[in-house]
């Protein structure tokens, strides 16, 4: 077997914040070997969010183009996947390629490695027969993978899972969905819309457990006006197959479709990546990083293996603080501590703060003036994108009671609003906010709406820079806008 080759940072998984991290890096003048066995890029270019919101923007158009019949006439609506399948197809995904990919990071100076690589002890990754090791570090963004429940029968059927439902170029008559949360959302509303008879099956209370109770109950009743049937409150106990279709069984009921979708969460496979070999417990369902990322010495991760959020925007956050890390990290070791503490920042870095792109003063508080940034997920927001969006920020209201805050909840109803009575068709919405009685501040909120969001930009500044709710209330709301029903909101704080 070969010696190990030595290179300066081996980043091991190249979905977004890893292909993040590692051309930057490259950029930077740093010799950076990217190990990725499926596509570079990851989940997001290529089954998440670029390609299914090129269904749902078809999806909506079609609810528009029916809109028009209370609105502005007569319309006759005609759904065609086709046009939608041939987008994805080709504008998105290159038909499921990654060379304009691996050409951007190789472009940058990268080095590029295709297959699945391990940890191998400390500084060491193994791919194969060859291994790396790392002067400076190591960055994991291994992502997740589609957590599937343990439901008897379910094994050896040909169930979807997001992929397949991104990928499918004809549709099935009828479709039953697994899960009740973003995902599964998101795509039985798109499936609706194109005339799919869609089942959700959700084993929780709600849908969209995890956000304020007013969202599920807006967004499941825009889905039932789509055709969408929800059963909420049911554990599915066994699936069936028998060739044509779907049976899920919850007890004495039964649930069919031509095509099964499971979308029941994500999980990390720690167990793949060698993490014994350097002390770290692979028994979790994700990976724990302190605020700079840090799994252990030597070794960051980012993205959806962190457990801080399945979100693109958290994996690029986390990817300029590991950015500057390792080149802070790569400063010290070359020239030793600097007690200033300026040189964490401009120190070994200086010269390539254009090539990071800024990410030196990015990434929320910092330890020290002129530290690394440390990651802040208090304002983290998150985009549900049916019809109404759903966008939230912060705390719902039961996590801030439960946090011990002195909470008030300041409401209102979009259709209330001036944009939302113009607006009419397809008007539903609120604006929720939680406050902080005792601070003065936002510590959460909520936009249900056309726009939601949108809207929500300004909630996320309001909450991350504790903006004081007496300057809230005395900004000035454009009008007629769906952002003015924060203002709204803000009257009946009580």
């Amino acid at each position: 077997m070969a010696d190990p080759e030595l290179v300066d940072v081996v980043v091991l998984g190249l979905g977004v914040g890893g292909e993040e991290v590692a051309g930057r890096l490259a950029e930077a003048g740093l010799t950076v070997v990217g190990i990725e066995r499926d596509l570079v890029g990851g989940e997001c270019p290529y089954w998440g969010c670029i390609p299914s919101k090129m269904m749902i923007r078809a999806a909506n158009a079609l609810a528009e183009a029916h809109r028009v019949n209370e609105l502005a006439g007569s319309a006759e609506v005609r759904p065609d996947w086709a046009p939608v399948a041939k987008r994805i197809r080709e504008e998105a995904t290159d038909t499921w390629d990654d060379k304009v990919a691996v050409d951007r990071f190789t472009g940058k100076g990268g080095r590029f490695v295709r297959g699945s690589g391990r940890l191998d002890g400390p500084n060491r990754v193994r791919v194969g027969d060859r291994v790396f090791e790392a002067r400076y570090g190591i960055v994991l963004g291994t992502g997740t993978r589609p957590s599937i429940p343990p439901i008897d029968g379910l094994t050896g059927t040909p169930y979807w899972t997001n992929h397949q439902a991104i990928e499918v170029e004809e549709l099935p008559s009828s479709l039953l969905v697994l899960g009740g949360g973003a995902i599964g959302l998101e795509l039985a509303q798109v499936f609706a819309r194109f005339g799919v008879r869609v089942t959700v099956v959700e084993a929780a209370d709600r849908v969209l457990a995890v956000e304020e109770p007013e969202a599920s109950e807006v967004v499941a009743t825009a889905l039932r006006a789509d055709g969408v049937t929800i059963e909420t409150g049911v554990k599915a106990e066994r699936v069936s197959h028998d060739g044509a279709g779907f049976t899920v069984h919850a007890g004495d009921r039964r649930f069919t479709g031509e095509q099964l979708l499971v979308v029941t969460g994500r999980k990390a496979h720690l167990d793949e990546l060698g993490l014994d070999t350097v002390d770290v417990d692979a028994g979790r369902r994700y990976l724990p990083v302190d605020e700079r990322m840090h799994v252990t010495d030597g070794i960051w991760a980012v993205g959806d293996l962190t457990g801080e959020g399945a979100f693109t925007h958290i994996a690029m956050y986390q990817a300029a603080i590991v950015v500057a890390d390792v080149l802070d990290h790569m400063r010290r070791t070359k020239a030793g501590p600097d007690a200033s503490g300026t040189a964490s920042v401009m120190g070994g870095a200086a010269g390539v703060v254009s090539a990071v792109g800024g990410a030196m003063s990015t990434g929320g508080s910092t330890a020290a003036p002129g530290s690394v940034p440390v990651a802040d997920y208090r304002a983290l927001p998150r985009v549900t994108f049916t019809d109404p969006e759903v966008g939230a920020v912060g705390l719902t209201e039961q996590q801030a009671r439960d946090r011990g805050i002195n909470v008030q909840i300041g409401y209102t109803d979009l259709t209330s609003s001036a944009r939302g009575w113009i607006h009419k068709a397809g008007n539903a919405g609120f604006i929720k906010l939680i406050a902080d009685a005792d601070q003065g501040v936002l510590v959460g909120a909520t936009s249900v709406g056309p726009a939601g969001g949108e809207v929500l930009s300004a909630l996320v500044v309001a909450v991350h820079a504790a903006v004081p709710i007496s300057q809230l209330r005395h900004m000035i709301y454009a009008y007629p806008t769906f952002h003015r029903a924060i203002e709204d909101a803000l009257r009946t704080l009580k």
